[in-house]
């Protein structure tokens, strides 16, 4: 699933200034984690309009779109690692120098970006940030997650970086912004935001 909180504040800032498309594995429906009452209502009004249809990743076209957002997404070490069709979306992104941002758990879907021969991680030589183990641990499923950001990025070329549990802490290397959790979300995305204005 997406965390409900970072998806809300990705949402409503970008909305504000850009069309926005929901995309998922094969167009399923999103699922929001960590509601609480508050967001909750947020969540109902925001089903009922147009803009929550969800189309799935082998529809997009990446030439069609100019920024790509990531929210902290803690199901995104299940269901994005190794997703095939997020894999031409993000390495057409690297290959145009296109923006990308990706959040906390959501930085854990850049792995499946690999060059054309399947040898390499697009991001080799990208400094970046992500959940570190510190905040991951305090997770009850810890013991079960089938990656790690921090060792991945480290294992595969990049350079990983991080604050203190929870801090905001926002990275950002060329066309590639990143944030550490869910509390990094409105700075990533007000960067992601200006990025965008400069092209």
């Amino acid at each position: 699933g997406v965390s409900a909180q970072s998806f809300i504040q990705a949402y409503t800032l970008t909305s504000s200034n850009f069309t926005v498309q929901l995309s998922s594995p094969t167009g399923r429906n999103v699922e929001y984690v960590h509601q609480d009452d508050n967001n909750r209502r947020w969540f109902n009004e925001f089903r009922s309009k147009a803009a929550s249809a969800t189309i799935g990743f082998e529809t997009i076209d990446p030439a069609r779109y100019s920024a790509l957002l990531i929210p902290s997404s803690p199901g995104a070490v299940h269901d994005l690692v190794n997703n095939s069709e997020l894999c031409n979306i993000i390495t057409h992104f690297v290959k145009e120098k296109k923006p990308i941002c990706a959040i906390g758990m959501g930085v854990a879907a850049l792995a499946c970006a690999r060059t054309e021969d399947g040898k390499q991680w697009c991001f080799v030589d990208y400094s970046m940030t992500g959940p570190s183990v510190f905040e991951l641990a305090r997770s009850p499923d810890f013991s079960s997650l089938p990656m790690i950001v921090e060792d991945y990025v480290k294992d595969h070329g990049g350079s990983y970086n991080s604050s203190e549990p929870d801090a905001i802490h926002v990275i950002i290397d060329r066309h590639l912004i990143t944030g550490q959790n869910v509390q990094s979300t409105l700075t990533a995305v007000q960067n992601l935001t200006l990025m965008c204005a400069q092209k």
